[in-house]
């Protein structure tokens, strides 16, 4: 690469292009950044392929074989092409490397990030129109890029790391609620267990299966009873006193609110199936 830096917009016409050119894995002696705002993009790099749909950035560094094949979609290829030399911004290529040695691209969200994004790529762009460009005013542009592509990153990976402990404590309640749906214990007691509060142990429970503590240990119960109505010749009054519903009554309404017929209406349609 002769220049520092360049910057070029990729769209439909040049995608059919590309389409007609041999496009193999090849290796770059400059750092490269896409910036993809409409399409998808057919990516090999690290011995893997994989297809990612805009928006989303994909960094190349120096010396890695890769193959971007963009894809249209919706008609729509859009894609920023920027070029530069690892000493046009020698401190952020380092930490580039380290960031993205792995995961050299991640899909971004449509909105206001992304838009910021796309308007710095449009400065840089008209910076490099000029008959002199002032390659201090695109370096510092360029640095306040990766900045913020590296923000998003973060964000993302604390989001990951919280869906993961996410994931461990639903797991963790489940295995405790089927230990103890049988007891009259409330969200307390699981919140408890779990040495948090109720109101974060709900937030967990309404982002994985869209329901609170309270619905998730009625619905195990309902399962149960469900269970013991067809196996057993228990009555009502024991089926729930066995579920932690000291009265027959309430335990009637609440099978009866879940499944829309009360127990001995279950079990009749059911006894009647089965025979």
């Amino acid at each position: 690469m002769d220049l520092l830096f360049d910057i070029q917009k990729f769209n439909e016409a040049d995608g059919v292009k590309l389409a007609a050119t041999p496009n193999d894995p090849h290796v770059h002696d400059h750092e490269e950044l896409l910036v993809g705002i409409g399409g998808d993009l057919d990516h090999f790099i690290d011995f893997k392929s994989s297809v990612f749909s805009a928006p989303y950035i994909s960094f190349i560094a120096k010396g890695k074989i890769h193959r971007a094949r963009p894809i249209f979609k919706d008609g729509s290829l859009d894609i920023w092409l920027i070029r530069f030399v690892s000493e046009f911004i020698p401190e952020t290529t380092f930490q580039l490397y380290d960031h993205y040695h792995d995961h050299a691209t991640m899909e971004l969200p449509k909105g206001a990030c992304f838009n910021r994004i796309d308007t710095l790529c449009v400065m840089m762009h008209e910076e490099m129109q000029l008959t002199t460009p002032d390659y201090s005013v695109i370096r510092h542009l360029l640095g306040a890029l990766f900045t913020m592509i590296e923000s998003h990153r973060r964000k993302q990976d604390l989001q990951q790391l919280q869906q993961k402990t996410q994931n461990v404590t639903f797991k963790t309640f489940l295995k405790i609620l089927e230990e103890n749906f049988r007891r009259p214990e409330g969200v307390d007691f699981y919140a408890d267990k779990l040495f948090m509060s109720t109101r974060n142990l709900n937030l967990i429970c309404q982002s994985i299966l869209q329901q609170s503590v309270s619905e998730i240990v009625e619905t195990r119960k309902l399962i149960e009873a469900k269970n013991l109505l067809i196996s057993t010749d228990k009555t009502i009054s024991e089926i729930g006193y066995e579920l932690g519903y000291n009265e027959k009554a309430y335990f009637t309404t609440v099978f009866k609110r879940k499944s829309g017929q009360t127990p001995t209406e279950f079990r009749e349609e059911m006894r009647s199936l089965i025979s």
